[in-house]
C-alpha cells in the first residue's frame, strides 16, 4: 500500500488478528459495530452510513467483500480490495477494516459477534433482496446476541453510479441499456423472472463431459514435426444438456432432464455431483458407448485451446435404444409445460424421437448445434415444427446455405421453410436477433466485454430465453436477459459456475 500513512495502514487488519482485539474490548464493556459490503465507489451515502453506525457503539469495523466474491456484474469490482480497504481505513469514523474471505457475511458475523450489525435502509424490505442474504445475516447477528440495525439516511448505489458514469460499454450499448431502462423497472424485470418459476420444464439432449487438460509447451519433437507439451493438471465439467439444466434450475422449479449416458465410462459420479439438487434426472444407457467426452488440450498460460479429442459413438442409435428413448419421452412429455431440446448432433435425437416431440410437446423449444463432429450433417429443419428455435448465426447460414446475405433476410427464409413461431439468432459480439412470424424484429447488442471461454455462452442464453418466451416475456426483454446471462457465462472457464437469479 504505497503512499498510505501509518494510521491508515494500521487500521487494515486480518480477521484472525482482529478477533482478539474485539474480544478484549468487549470485556472492557465497549460495544462493537460492524458494517459489511463491497463499497466499490465511496460516496456521501457511505460516509453518512458509517457515521450513523459509529454512533451506535465504541468501535466500528468494516468488513469488505473480497474481489473474487464480488457478484455485481461485468467489470466489477471497479477497484481492487486493497484500494477499497485503504479508502475505508482513511475515514475517521472507521476503526478497523478487514477483508472477508468467504462468499457471504454470515460466517464473519458469527466470528466477530458484533453488538450491532448495520445495513442501509434499502435492505429493510427483505422481500426485495433476491439473494436472501439479509435474512441469513439477521439470524447470524441475533445468534451472537447482537442487533440488526438499518440506517435512516439517503441511500446511493455504487453499482448505479458506476454503471451510469463509468460504464465500459460502447456508446451504442449504453444507449440501448438506457432505452431499455426507460421501459422496464428492475421490479418489473424481477416480476417477469418470477413467472418462470412455476413452469414445468423437460430438457432433452446429449449429456457431454467437457474435460480441460492444461499443458505447457515443451517445443518441437526431436524426431517428428509435432508440438510436445507437458500435462499440468485437468478438470472436468458436466456440459451439454447438463449445463443447460443446471442454469435453468435456478429459474424454474424442479426441471427434469432426459439424456443418454454410456454403458461404459458413464461419468455418472461426476454428473450426479455436478447436477443442481432440484433437477430430476432420467438417464438412459446407450449400449456399447461411452458418455460423450470432449477433451481439450489448453495452453495454461494463454488459455489457447490447441486441440480437441472427441470420444463418443457416432453410429446411429440402435432400435432398442431408440425405443427406450421414445418410451421415456412419451411418459414425460405431457407432464411438462415446456420441452427444451438441445441437439448436439451426436445421434440421440432420432427421427422417431423428433416426431414425438413435434407432435406432442405443448411448447417446444429447439436448439440444434453444429460442431466439429457433425458439421454439414446437423440441421435444425429436421424439426418441422417448434414454438421457438434458438440457433447461432453460423448455424442459420448453414441451414439456408447462404454465407453472404444479412442475417435478417435469412431469418425470413427459415420462417418460410419451417413452421416456427419464434426464432432467435445469437451471433457472438453482434448480440441477438428475435423475430416471430408476424411481429416486429428485435435486436440487442452483446453485453460481454471480458471473454474468458466461449463455451457455454449459447447454452446459458437458451436456458433463460426458452422459458421466458414460453412465459410471454416481451421479446426485447428476452434478448436482454439472454445476453446478460451469456455475458456471465463467457466470463468463466467452461461450466465451473452456473448462472443463477441472484447474479443475473
Amino acid at each position: 500500500m504505497t503512499g498510505t500513512n501509518n494510521k491508515t495502514r494500521n487500521k487494515i487488519i486480518s480477521l484472525e488478528l482482529l478477533k482478539p482485539i474485539l474480544d478484549a474490548a468487549r470485556v472492557e464493556g465497549r460495544k462493537i459495530v460492524q458494517c459489511h459490503g463491497v463499497f466499490d465507489l465511496l460516496h456521501i451515502g457511505h460516509i453518512r452510513h458509517f457515521n450513523e453506525a459509529r454512533s451506535l457503539g465504541d468501535i466500528l469495523v468494516v468488513t469488505l467483500t473480497a474481489d473474487k466474491f464480488v457478484n455485481k456484474g461485468p467489470f466489477r469490482p471497479a477497484f481492487p480490495e486493497d484500494v477499497r480497504a485503504e479508502c475505508l481505513a482513511d475515514l475517521e469514523s472507521v476503526d478497523y477494516v478487514a477483508i472477508n474471505r468467504s462468499s457471504s457475511a454470515e460466517e464473519t458475523i458469527r466470528f466477530l459477534r458484533p453488538d450491532f450489525y448495520v445495513k442501509g435502509s434499502d435492505y429493510k424490505d427483505a422481500g426485495k433482496d433476491v439473494t436472501g442474504g439479509i435474512l441469513r445475516e439477521r439470524e447470524a447477528v441475533e445468534a451472537g446476541g447482537g442487533v440488526l440495525h438499518f440506517t435512516s439516511d439517503i441511500t446511493h448505489s455504487s453499482s448505479h453510479l458506476i454503471n451510469r458514469h463509468f460504464s465500459r460499454h460502447s456508446d451504442e450499448t449504453q444507449l440501448y441499456l438506457s432505452e431499455l431502462a426507460s421501459r422496464y423497472t428492475p421490479d418489473r424485470v424481477f416480476e417477469y423472472l418470477e413467472k418462470l418459476r412455476a413452469l414445468k420444464v423437460l430438457i432433452v439432449g446429449e449429456a457431454i463431459i467437457d474435460e480441460y487438460q492444461y499443458a505447457t509447451a515443451l517445443g518441437k519433437s526431436a524426431k517428428d514435426p509435432i508440438l510436445a507439451v507437458k500435462l499440468l493438471h485437468s478438470e472436468k465439467f458436466a456440459g451439454g444438456v447438463l449445463a443447460v439444466a443446471n442454469n435453468l434450475a435456478n429459474f424454474c422449479e424442479a426441471p427434469t432432464v432426459l439424456s443418454l449416458l454410456g454403458d461404459r465410462d458413464s461419468q455418472e459420479d461426476l454428473i450426479q455431483r455436478s447436477l443442481h439438487p432440484d433437477i430430476k434426472p432420467i438417464f438412459l444407457r446407450r449400449k456399447d458407448s461411452p458418455t460423450v467426452l470432449k477433451r481439450r488440450i489448453i495452453d495454461h498460460y494463454s488459455f489457447t485451446k490447441m486441440i480437441s479429442l472427441y470420444d463418443w459413438n457416432d453410429s446411429p442409435l440402435d432400435q432398442e435404444d431408440d425405443r427406450a428413448l421414445c418410451k421415456a419421452l412419451s411418459a414425460q412429455i405431457e407432464n411438462h409445460d415446456i420441452v427444451l431440446v438441445v441437439d448436439y448432433g451426436h445421434s440421440m435425437m432420432t427421427s422417431s424421437a423428433v416426431e414425438i416431440l413435434c407432435r406432442r410437446a405443448r411448447f417446444l423449444a429447439v436448439n440444434a448445434q453444429s460442431n466439429a463432429g457433425n458439421i454439414g450433417y446437423q440441421s435444425v429443419s429436421k424439426y418441422p415444427r417448434a414454438d421457438l428455435v434458438c440457433i447461432a448465426s453460423q448455424e442459420l447460414r448453414q441451414e439456408i446455405r447462404n454465407r453472404v446475405d444479412p442475417v435478417e433476410d435469412l431469418v425470413k427464409d427459415l420462417h418460410q421453410k419451417c413452421d416456427y413461431e419464434n426464432i432467435i439468432i445469437t451471433h457472438g459480439k453482434m448480440g441477438a436477433l428475435y423475430q416471430d412470424k408476424s411481429g416486429p424484429r428485435f435486436t440487442a447488442p452483446a453485453l460481454a466485454d471480458r471473454v474468458t471461454d466461449r463455451i457455454g455462452g449459447g447454452d446459458a442464453f437458451l436456458s433463460v430465453a426458452a422459458p421466458a418466451v414460453a412465459a410471454h416475456v416481451p421479446p426485447d426483454l428476452v434478448c436482454f436477459l439472454g445476453n446478460a446471462v451469456a455475458a456471465q457465462a463467457v466470463a468463466t472457464v467452461g461450466h465451473r459456475e452456473s448462472i443463477n437469479k441472484a447474479s443475473l
